[in-house]
């Protein structure tokens, strides 16, 4: 088998981890047992470029049983498990292509090895493997069904290429399920960000000034978090309709402009470009903790912070100090790269679960589909959304009403007023 991992003999640390996070995974597991019966992917080949961690193991796992062929590279350099890769390939003959820390040549020569394998469906979060096959790869495209998308940034970019008119073939928006965003973007990102904070810095979030640089679903959870904390949650934002929501769960809103001169934390969730820009930085309070987590490492702008600093150290594991000229020091953490992966384990299982039980049901959908859809982004259908809810709910052991018939005739006629 053709892989390429830090080392094999961590594989069996990463197996102890793969199932424990299976554990908290009971809808993927059900999803598993289905596939393992009807080998609904059968002849297929899958290429993934996710986060290794032991919740996307799972759901490699679960698409082999499939009877796919399913190959894995990292989404990002920063957030690979190398145990959980070593245990892909020695344990289950999954081949990942990951290294954490992995330099920028290599992450491309993964998403090459990937893309190699001809993969019929694609797998993605960032939309990195689609963008390369659709700038660099593009005699492959022929062989692709179709593909799915993981966070809100590749989700972006996949509608501008949509409307551009040069996506190649459709794809499954998996961001956009409401059992993905309402509770993978706003549950996980909200813990795990925090849990990333507290590991690289140990600092005491109560009574601290912690900004928020976005307040869509994985802004919501993170404020929601640190005010859970007891941190000061200030929000900044650009959409008038979402400062007004900020401002109607309880929090400060305010220009980064502002904010920049009173926060001891800075967490940018946005997936914009110099959300903390060099104007920023240069009225930060000595101290300040700037991390993103956002999807790429553009939030901010570490260019300009290069250029404003005399010097800088590495203090701690995944925090740069960086000092100035007038003495001051600002804080980055992971290198401006995901701060709960890189320096936390991601989202936990019990919301992944939910997350990946909509990208195993939407490679299913894009099979079954192959040759109908059209060369656009797609929501997961109500159908499977729903479906995923059931089993979550029924794995949590809660029931819920159903309508009556005469409620069912009530919601569906227009005859009956006041």
């Amino acid at each position: 088998m053709d892989y390429h991992v830090k080392d094999l003999s961590l594989a069996d640390k990463g197996l102890l981890r793969i199932q424990w996070a299976e554990k908290d995974m009971p809808v993927l597991r059900q999803i598993r047992e289905r596939f393992e019966k009807e080998k609904p992917l059968k002849g297929l080949t899958i290429g993934a470029c996710l986060h290794v961690t032991t919740e996307t193991a799972n759901l490699m796992i679960t698409l082999k049983s499939a009877g796919a062929d399913v190959y894995l590279t990292a989404s990002n350099p920063l957030s690979t498990q190398d145990d959980v890769a070593a245990a892909l390939v020695k344990h289950f003959d999954i081949p990942v292509f990951a290294i954490h820390g992995e330099d920028r040549d290599t992450y491309y020569k993964h998403l090459n090895a990937v893309l190699d394998r001809k993969p019929n469906i694609t797998m993605d979060d960032g939309a990195d493997l689609i963008s390369l096959l659709h700038m660099e790869r593009q005699d492959l495209i022929d062989n692709v069904y179709g593909g799915t998308e993981e966070t809100t940034t590749g989700v972006i970019r996949l509608k501008a290429m949509a409307k551009e008119g040069v996506l190649r073939f459709p794809v499954i928006a998996v961001n956009d399920a409401y059992t993905k965003h309402l509770f993978d973007n706003r549950y996980g990102t909200g813990q795990s960000t925090i849990d990333g904070i507290l590991r690289a810095t140990n600092r005491l979030l109560a009574g601290s000034k912690f900004v928020v640089a976005g307040y869509g679903w994985c802004g919501k959870g993170v404020a929601m978090r640190a005010r859970g904390m007891g941190a000061d949650v200030i929000v900044t934002e650009v959409d008038p309709l979402k400062a007004l929501e900020a401002v109607m769960d309880g929090y400060r809103v305010m220009p980064m402009e502002e904010a920049a001169k009173i926060g001891d934390f800075f967490v940018t969730v946005t997936g914009n470009i110099n959300v903390i820009d060099k104007h920023h930085m240069e009225v930060m309070k000595d101290g300040a903790i700037v991390s993103n987590s956002g999807h790429f490492d553009v939030e901010i702008n570490l260019k300009a912070l290069e250029e404003m600093a005399v010097s800088k150290r590495q203090i701690r594991d995944n925090v740069m100090e960086y000092t100035l000229k007038d003495g001051r020091n600002i804080y980055i953490l992971a290198e401006g790269r995901l701060v709960n992966l890189a320096a936390a384990e991601g989202h936990p299982a019990q919301v992944m679960d939910m997350s990946f039980a909509n990208q195993a049901l939407s490679a299913e959908f894009v099979y079954k589909n192959a040759g109908k859809l059209e060369k656009q982004v797609y929501k997961v259908p109500d159908e499977l959304d729903f479906e995923v809810a059931k089993i979550k709910l029924q794995a949590l052991g809660v029931k819920i009403d159903t309508l009556t018939d005469e409620q069912v005739k009530y919601l569906s006629s227009w005859e009956h007023g006041t």
